[in-house]
């Protein structure tokens, strides 16, 4: 890695132009799990900035360490005020982020650590799932040009009441990427337990292939869909600023997958195909309010309370009318269930609507892929390879280059599996590379 080379909206530049850049590097728990995994770190960051570059590396908690704080917190109480949780989690980052940097001081580098409220991380707010509304970034511009190491605790901020936040899952992503963005880095590295984004998740798929550019949409209709490689903020915030964002493993170090807004495919071995990846969730639930009033208002009625409590809605259909009523289903995640369920209840009381069931034992499957836009038959030849693997859909959602159906949770790997071969995806070889544990 003799410097990195400078890239932007159209993509890296030639071998003969290659610059030092400002790089941000994010490291996730897996990656600094234990003090050998915080020293290989240490090793990565100096090599890179022994090569000009200047180098923000943003780190999570050390692996469990969140849930761990979280499950000291039931012991001691039944309550967990959202500021005091903010207060606890926010320790599993600082101390990640001391010992990094004592690490890279046994190198020889030098190496400063900051809060997400000493970056100047401004958040909303919102307790555990707070947004990033401006990164000043001041101290870390300073620190650089003293020719430091930065290293920026991920996941938090400071609100505009002078609060400590947390920015939710993922939150170590979006700090990252919020931070390239206020610095103006050439790209975000985002180093984690894979070594890439792949065409389905390799662990249900072994033939899944790694994907060597995906754009911005597409990455952010994978999130949205369940892919948890990235957190779909972080994506959102990575478009909106076009900060090129290059996914890698912080265990084999190899290149990974770049996500930019580039149209044009790089490295992928497939040439223009209609779908870049199979992507499953297994995490939300289905609720169904029977027998609602058809009349105007009503939906609104239902779903205003659940925003108001920041219950996030995924996909929602209504059966046509009979005798006046129709059944509302729609699905939620499974851990905001227990605040949903109430919510949906006491709605359905108000509105008239004769019940409320729910179904925990659902899985979605979608397609996504910007070759979608300009080719007809994808959805029917989804509907035809799960209706022959005997797969029942319970619901449909489309946008211009996803669908994505809800079946049983029982049929999502042959489902996956399935639509992975028909739509060309397979790679010929299965996947090799140690794999993470599924949570």
């Amino acid at each position: 890695m003799p410097g990195i080379q400078h890239r932007s909206a159209r993509g890296p530049t030639t071998n003969f132009e290659v610059v030092m850049a400002l790089i941000v590097q994010k490291y996730g728990g897996t990656s600094v799990a234990d003090p050998e995994r915080i020293r290989a770190v240490a090793e990565h960051i100096a090599y890179t900035k022994s090569h000009g570059n200047q180098v923000v590396a943003v780190v999570s908690a050390m692996g469990k360490s969140t849930d761990n704080l979280i499950n000291l917190a039931n012991q001691v109480s039944k309550t967990h005020p959202g500021r005091e949780m903010d207060m606890l989690l926010t320790t599993g980052e600082r101390i990640s982020m001391a010992l990094l940097c004592m690490a890279l001081a046994d190198l020889g580098v030098e190496a400063k650590s900051f809060t997400g409220s000493q970056v100047g991380i401004i958040t909303d707010t919102v307790h555990t799932k707070a947004k990033i509304l401006e990164v000043k970034g001041d101290r870390v511009r300073a620190a650089l040009d003293e020719g430091r190491v930065c290293v920026v605790a991920g996941f938090q901020g400071v609100s505009t009441d002078s609060e400590i936040t947390t920015l939710g899952r993922g939150g170590s992503d979006t700090t990252a990427v919020a931070v390239a963005a206020a610095l103006g880095a050439d790209s975000c590295e985002i180093y984690t337990d894979v070594t890439g984004v792949f065409s389905a998740d390799p662990r249900l798929v072994p033939q899944a292939r790694k994907l060597g550019h995906i754009q911005f949409d597409e990455m952010l209709e994978m999130a949205g869909a369940g892919s948890k490689v990235l957190a779909l903020r972080s994506v959102e915030f990575a478009r909106n600023h076009n900060v090129p964002i290059h996914v890698r493993s912080s265990f084999t170090w190899e290149h990974g997958t770049w996500v930019t807004g580039d149209t044009a495919r790089k490295g992928d071995g497939v040439e223009d195909p209609i779908v870049a990846g199979v992507v499953h969730d297994a995490s939300e639930s289905k609720v169904t309010v029977q027998a609602v009033p058809d009349k105007p208002g009503v939906s609104a009625a239902l779903f205003e309370p659940l925003a108001a409590s920041n219950v996030n809605v995924d996909m929602i259909v209504q059966n046509v009318s009979v005798k006046g009523t129709t059944d509302v289903s729609f699905t939620v995640p499974k851990a905001d269930m227990k605040v949903a369920e109430k919510i949906v209840a006491d709605v359905a009381k108000q509105i008239g609507a004769e019940g409320v069931t729910h179904d925990d034992n659902i899985a979605k499957v979608s397609l996504v892929g910007a070759g979608m836009k300009t080719s007809p038959g994808v959805a029917a030849k989804m509907f035809r390879v799960l209706a022959e693997n005997d797969v029942n859909i319970q619901m449909i959602s489309t946008s211009t280059i996803r669908i994505s159906v809800v079946i049983a949770a029982t049929d999502l790997e042959k489902a996956v599996r399935a639509l992975h071969t028909a739509f060309g995806l397979d790679s010929g070889s299965a996947y090799s590379a140690p794999l993470p544990e599924r949570k």
